[in-house]
């Protein structure tokens, strides 16, 4: 019956236009009136009603009641608890530890100490000492709490060595028991996908410590600079750092062959490079020309760091909406949004609280929403869902690489992620951003999803901030798990500047108190992108096959299963 419908709505050998989406809902299982309901897009009454739901979530997560919801803390827990009290107010069935909404996350936290803490470089038997807070800033040591390192220096570049783009900045230099200087992200040139991996941090450091370097120092460039001033993050040093703990209690990358491990302001570029065959402009100059090369550093460095750490534990918190299908019901599509956020810090305009309200109250009132259209829907999808509030992305992802390598359900159930997290809905948009979807299958559904929604897609406009590795999909992606994440778009009905808008929430409010209930926030946009999200969700759970990654993708290569 499906299939001689669709033979029907052929018109001379090409669908029509018009009716591409009914098709595609009904091939993908649905009925038909449930088919012609999910190919419409919402009404303003479903948006409205939508959007009071988001508003009303946003304004608890985002009260300073919480306290910023920093990982570990009391206000975290405050918001865990609501989170799973709103899980169970949707239908949905606990799907953490021992029945219960929530998975546990060991860390150990470390905050860094002042007192002991030295970045000093030796030339010629004189000392340079640098001044901490002001011009440099100690990592934590999650394995020790203090190091102690003096060694030559040496140069590396960005650290980066992909042998599939025959670039490597380690090539012909010795790092071994020597202290790296490196530059951050990846060659501007690399292909997105390439450079987004590559610019990780970790992978960075993995390598280095393989080869035998005993210490690191992250230097700033001119161009991060002027987007993130040194001066305006540097005081929130107080804030903890956190890693998680594998089960015999050891912190999961913290790479303790690299002891000792600081990061300095760009203005200390003249002092480090002083003596040694290029000067700091000299660097600059190769780094916006793609054509940075190793060399030995003049002098020697010492570095220094203490750090109090404490074990702590965080939690996930995790919910199921069963399938309907006897069979696909035993796979799930997951959706995530982070919970966390930095909590109390430095006082900006006299606020010390980062409430983190589209960073990411928004994001979890999104996904909470979309829970509600999946379970208050027509007919439930025939593939589970599973919707995880995450802890610790704040501190680099850590709820969903504790998830994603500890899952409360079989890994290989697991189909797809759909990760929401700082849409940044700062005006009425009729466009959304997609970041991941070029490298899977999962192009497809989005593309129909934000056409049925009446919206657009718009090309991540700043894609040199490699955006795929940085939020909670990179985890799953790591499992071999396609994922999507959608963002608020550029383009405002009104005509206005949207991309200004971007900028100057990225400038001016991101992670900073801010970032809070006294700036707009487009509750009807958010409501679109949950109507998105759920027809997205919707197509993943009813769809004869899994999403799968494309054939040659960078990263369905090096983690596809």
């Amino acid at each position: 019956m499906r299939l001689e419908y669709l033979r029907n709505v052929v018109v001379g050998g090409f669908a029509a236009p018009a009716l591409l989406p009914l098709m595609l809902a009904v091939s993908a299982g649905l009925g038909m009136a449930q088919a012609a309901r999910a190919a419409s897009p919402p009404s303003e009454a479903q948006l409205t009603r939508s959007a009071a739901r988001i508003e009303a979530d946003v304004r608890f997560l985002a009260d300073d009641l919480l306290e910023g919801r920093e990982a570990g803390t009391r206000g975290f827990d405050i918001a865990a608890l609501y989170v799973a009290t709103r899980f169970r107010q949707l239908g949905l069935e606990p799907a953490g530890d021992g029945g219960s909404y929530f998975q546990r996350v060991p860390m150990v936290r470390g905050v860094r100490e002042r007192e002991g803490a030295r970045f000093v470089i030796t030339r010629e038997g004189r000392d340079t000492e640098f001044a901490f807070e002001r011009d440099f800033l100690p990592g934590v040591n999650f394995t020790a709490g203090a190091a102690d390192v003096t060694a030559p220096m040496v140069f590396v570049g960005q650290a980066v060595r992909a042998p599939e783009l025959q670039h490597d900045d380690l090539a012909g230099v010795d790092v071994k028991g020597k202290i790296a200087v490196l530059l951050g992200n990846a060659p501007k040139d690399f292909p997105n996908d390439q450079r987004a991996f590559y610019a990780s941090t970790s992978e960075k450091l993995r390598e280095l410590e393989r080869l035998g370097a005993v210490g690191a120092i992250f230097l700033g460039d001119p161009v991060n600079e002027q987007k993130r001033p040194w001066a305006l993050d540097a005081p929130n040093w107080r804030r903890p750092g956190m890693r998680r703990l594998d089960a015999q209690g050891r912190p999961i990358d913290d790479f303790p062959g690299l002891g000792a491990r600081i990061s300095c302001d760009v203005r200390l570029a003249d002092a480090i490079f002083a003596g040694s065959p290029y000067t700091a402009a000299e660097v600059f100059a190769m780094l916006e020309a793609g054509t940075l090369r190793p060399f030995d550093l003049a002098g020697t460095a010492t570095l220094a760091t203490r750090a109090t750490l404490e074990k702590v534990e965080s939690r996930n918190v995790v919910a199921r909406l069963p399938g309907s299908d006897a069979t696909l019901s035993a796979e799930h599509v997951v959706f995530t949004a982070h919970l966390d956020h930095l909590g109390v810090g430095a006082p900006h305009g006299g606020d010390a609280i980062y409430n983190g309200a589209q960073d990411n109250a928004v994001g979890v009132a999104t996904m909470l929403e979309t829970a509600h259209l999946l379970g208050s829907g027509p007919a439930r999808s025939k593939r589970s869902a599973l919707f995880i509030a995450l802890t610790a992305e704040e501190k680099g992802l850590l709820g969903a690489f504790h998830f994603a390598a500890q899952p409360t359900v079989p890994l290989d159930s697991l189909v797809a992620n759909v990760n929401m997290d700082m849409p940044l809905l700062v005006n009425d948009v009729s466009d959304v951003i997609p970041i991941g979807i070029e490298h899977s299958t999962l192009e497809t559904v989005a593309r129909q999803a934000v056409a049925e929604a009446g919206l657009t897609l718009t090309p991540d406009p700043f894609p040199d901030e490699v955006v795929f590795i940085r939020s909670d999909q990179y985890a799953f992606v790591r499992q071999g798990v396609p994922a999507v994440y959608l963002n608020g778009g550029v383009q405002p009905r009104d005509g206005s500047d949207g991309g200004a808008a971007f900028i100057d929430f990225l400038s001016h409010h991101y992670h900073l108190p801010s970032d809070d209930l006294s700036r707009p926030i487009h509750w009807l946009g958010a409501a679109r992108l949950a109507h998105v999200n759920y027809r997205i969700g919707l197509a993943i759970g009813n769809g004869r096959e899994r999403p799968a990654w494309k054939p040659g993708d960078f990263f369905g290569e090096k983690f596809g299963r």
